[in-house]
């Protein structure tokens, strides 16, 4: 069994992967969380576990959030228009900067070693 700091800086890591993914570096931060969570998530404490599977998850539904509605967006409006582009900037000011302020707040969270369950979404996901 891990010592409790090691899961503690497990759940830290989940988290800036998270959030690096989210900020400023897209996709490569993802394949990181991803190595991360193959590779620790059996065997650790609930701690680690909560952090990697909610940051994990969550990452995968915001990814199909973004394709799908941007995608719907431009296949019924093009990018001609310009109500589109204004509907894909509220997507991203509400949805986008959402998912970042679940995102600090998980790592505040995993930082104080407390585990972390996404709200709304975070019930639904599943229990390693």
């Amino acid at each position: 069994m891990q010592s409790l700091d090691n899961n503690k800086k497990i759940a830290i890591i989940a988290e800036i992967l998270y959030l690096a993914n989210l900020l400023f570096l897209p996709g490569l931060a993802f394949v990181l969380l991803a190595y991360v969570f193959i590779k620790y998530r059996r065997g650790q404490s609930e701690l680690a576990k909560s952090h990697l599977t909610q940051t994990f998850y969550t990452s995968l539904i915001g990814a199909a959030l973004i394709v799908i509605i941007i995608s719907m967006l431009l296949f019924f409006g093009g990018f001609s228009s310009a109500y589109i582009w204004m509907w894909i900037i509220l997507y991203f000011t509400l949805v986008h900067s959402t998912l970042v302020v679940f995102g600090a707040l998980g790592l505040a969270k995993a930082m104080s070693s407390q585990p972390w369950q996404y709200p709304i979404i975070g019930r639904y996901l599943p229990k390693d």
